[in-house]
This record gives structure tokens, sequence and C-alpha cells, in this order.
């Protein structure tokens, strides 16, 4: 598992991290905006999930974005990010082909010299 995604933090530690109150996380996870993973009755979050509660923070409270601009903001990155990594496999596979056709043409150069 990714370490990112590893759940490690209970909401009491992640409340007193960002300085905000449990209602606030349960709140965003009623929107949508985060997914911790539960342990019986816990949640605990993961370095990612910090991560987007520091984003979500940020454009709310230093940027007065609200919670259906938030929503469209996240849903953007996320996409954002799907075809970043969706680019960045094309272009292996651009450099794959690009390398296996300059090894023929160089083995095709040895042959016929």
């Amino acid at each position: 598992m990714d370490d990112r995604k590893r759940p490690l933090f209970m909401i009491s530690v992640v409340c007193e991290m960002f300085n905000i109150h449990p209602q606030t996380l349960r709140l965003y996870e009623r929107e949508g905006f985060l997914h911790p993973q539960r342990v019986g009755r816990a949640r605990l979050y993961s370095q990612e999930d910090l991560e987007r509660i520091r984003s979500i923070l940020r454009l709310t409270k230093d940027f007065g974005v609200n919670r259906a601009g938030v929503d469209i903001i996240l849903r953007m990155r996320h996409r954002l990010e799907i075809m970043h990594k969706e680019m960045e496999e094309m272009m292996e596979h651009l450099e794959k082909d690009i390398k296996k056709e300059f090894e023929e043409r160089i083995r095709r150069m040895f042959e016929e010299g």
C-alpha cells in the first residue's frame, strides 16, 4: 500500500493538527470531500487525507471559497491528476517506441555495412 494512503491519524489528532472541530471533518466527509478509512467506529486519516484537508482549509479560509466551489475545484484537480498520469504513460510508450525504432535503425546499419 502507498504510504501516503495508509490510515494513521485519529480524528482528534487531525483536529489538533489543523485547529478545527471534529464536526468540520465530519461535514467534509458528508460532503464527499474526504473518505477516511474506518476501523470499527473510529475514523483514521492518511497523509493523503491530511493534504486534502490542508487544501480544503486553504480554499475556504484563505480564499473564501464556498463548499460548492471547493467541490468543483477538488473534482477538477482529480481530473487533472488523472490526465497527467495518462500523459506520463503515453510519453513512456512513445519513448519506448522511439528507442526501439532507433535501435532497429542502428542494427540495420551494422547489418548493411
